[in-house]
């Protein structure tokens, strides 16, 4: 059966990207487990204070914050009724966001450290005062016997005697994650370290990495939205600390071509192995929709930027921490079926075909030929030969893409062998497809550097991407639909181990790619001897990028 067109791929490194395995051997996708649990993610439509800027009384912020509790009520039953043992809700999804340091303050709960502290606050609601939020939280919980993770703002009394680093109002105020286990009980709070614009909130004095067990799936992990770009906590949390699975507030707004909500969702899900439980906030105005439940080998995600109605997804995903026991199963009989509720369009359903053949190889990788499928290797076929020549020689242009100036390359033609290199990063293409309609204009294109705009970290990425346009001026601009398809082979000379590869299809479908993996000491052209080589394939993609 033809598959969709392709929109982008791309090998993508921030400060915080993972490898999927060691540099030794091959790595291969776990197999599917026979011990499962059911995840839900609610993707939340906020009721937002219309006067963000202005301070009100406890009352008030109680009285704001109840319309939003009201909703995480109704949906947390809904959740358990389906057999959701855990539930996610978004990043700013009880108090709003757009806070001054001052406005803020009614908002602000002090949340003890479950680490020091023992707490039911459904059980014992009189212990801590001014917790009447956590209260709340608690008792859904409780009534609905299920794992609830919600974010709130925290405030931590301190005293600049004790503490050269207290704000010079003597509390710290913390965008904080909690996590209720199912009789009530808080057992987690972590306090989101890379924060993006949020005028109201400290960042932790020491960065916080923040587990919690559960009798069904064993441990987890947390962090927030923003914290996915960065190196700490996510990578300490997966690669040093062994973290098979995450739960992921967010307030993501999305920006095409290369970071929309889902999108990132799924590169980061499967090129760490993890499954990744991402509740995010439903806002078509501010661009705010994406939210799923990933897993190495499927997903069940929503992306709406039309509707304004919240969505609940639920999802039966296997169990990946190792030391849960388990034992091996054939492929398929964990297979997670995926519900949604609520209105809005359909979710996407990612089935992971394909993905068995993901790999990490450290030997020379020669274009993937499908099995099935008897090819021959003929001279001039640029697509299954990758030590063949380049393609004509082309001229690089510049474009901006999401705010950084990409070198790039056109593709012409049905077949061809490109490399574009940016500084000492260097990517190259060998793709085919059908033959391209004349109204569709692809490029590669190649980016090393900082990125300074709406936050600032270091970027390495080779993208390959459908402009808007024949202009080329126009490559690197937000377009969520194609209709070219096209197989290929994406490589880049990356200077750390830490990359993401992803793969979006036109109406925003997302797909995983054929194989990824690392190489060893390897050279492209115009590229010297570097550490670290990183590679991607797609076969029969879907819908573009």
């Amino acid at each position: 059966m033809a598959s969709p067109a392709l929109l982008a791929a791309a090998l993508a490194v921030c400060v915080s990207g993972i490898p999927r395995g060691s540099s030794e051997g091959v790595w291969r996708l776990p197999p599917v487990l026979d011990r499962s649990y059911v995840a839900a993610v609610y993707e939340h439509q906020v009721i937002l204070n219309p006067n963000p800027k202005i301070p009100v009384w406890r009352e008030a912020a109680l009285e704001h914050m109840k319309k939003n509790l009201d909703v995480f009520e109704e949906q947390t039953a809904l959740a358990a009724q389906q057999g959701a043992q855990i539930i996610v809700f978004p990043e700013d999804g009880i108090h709003g966001f757009n806070y001054s340091r001052a406005s803020i303050a009614s908002y602000l709960e002090p949340i003890p450290d479950p680490t020091h502290v023992t707490w039911s606050p459904c059980a014992d609601p009189d212990r801590f005062p001014n917790t009447e939020v956590l209260h709340r939280l608690s008792c859904m919980a409780r009534k609905n016997c299920i794992f609830l993770v919600a974010n709130m703002p925290d405030r931590q009394l301190c005293s600049r005697l004790e503490d050269p680093l207290c704000p010079v109002d003597g509390q710290y105020q913390y965008n904080t994650d909690v996590v209720f286990s199912s009789d009530g009980t808080l057992v987690a709070r972590y306090h989101k370290q890379n924060l993006y614009f949020e005028a109201a909130f400290d960042k932790p004095p020491q960065c916080e990495y923040v587990t919690f067990t559960t009798p069904f799936a064993g441990r987890f992990g947390v962090f927030t939205c923003f914290d996915i770009l960065f190196r700490e906590p996510a990578v300490t949390l997966v690669k040093d600390m062994g973290v098979r699975q995450l739960v992921y507030p967010t307030a993501w707004m999305n920006q095409l071509p290369l970071l929309a909500a889902v999108q990132f969702q799924r590169s980061f899900s499967f090129s760490t192995g993890v499954t990744l439980l991402a509740a995010n906030i439903r806002s078509a105005a501010l661009g705010m929709t994406g939210s799923g439940i990933f897993t190495p080998q499927d997903a069940l995600y929503h992306h709406d930027m039309d509707g304004e109605s919240g969505k609940l997804l639920v999802k039966r995903v296997p169990v990946l921490d190792p030391s849960v026991p388990w034992t091996l199963s054939e492929a398929g009989n964990v297979k997670g079926n995926g519900t949604e509720n609520g209105t809005g369009t359909e979710a996407g359903n990612v089935d992971g075909k394909g993905a068995g053949k993901a790999c990490m190889r450290t030997k020379p990788l020669s274009y993937p030929i499908k099995e099935e499928e008897e090819v021959q290797n003929k001279p001039g076929n640029c697509f299954l030969c990758r030590e063949c020549s380049p393609s004509d020689e082309q001229t690089p242009f510049n474009s901006t893409m999401m705010y950084d100036k990409f070198t790039m390359l056109p593709l012409q033609g049905s077949e061809g062998n490109l490399t574009v290199c940016d500084g000492s990063l260097c990517c190259q293409l060998l793709f085919r497809r059908q033959k391209p309609p004349e109204e569709e204009l692809y490029a590669l294109g190649a980016f090393n550097g900082l990125h300074v705009v709406h936050g600032t970290y270091y970027l390495e990425v080779c993208a390959l991407v459908r402009c808007t346009s024949l202009d080329k001026a126009s490559c690197g601009g937000e377009t969520e639909h194609a209709q070219t398809m096209i197989d290929f082979h994406l490589e880049g000379s990356f200077s750390t181990e830490h990359v993401y590869a992803g793969v979006l299809g036109s109406g925003m479908s997302l797909d995983l790619p054929d194989i990824t993996g690392q190489e060893e000491k390897r050279t492209i052209p115009h590229e010297q001897h570097r550490n670290d080589h990183w590679t991607g394939d797609s076969s029969s993609v879907r819908k573009g990028l």
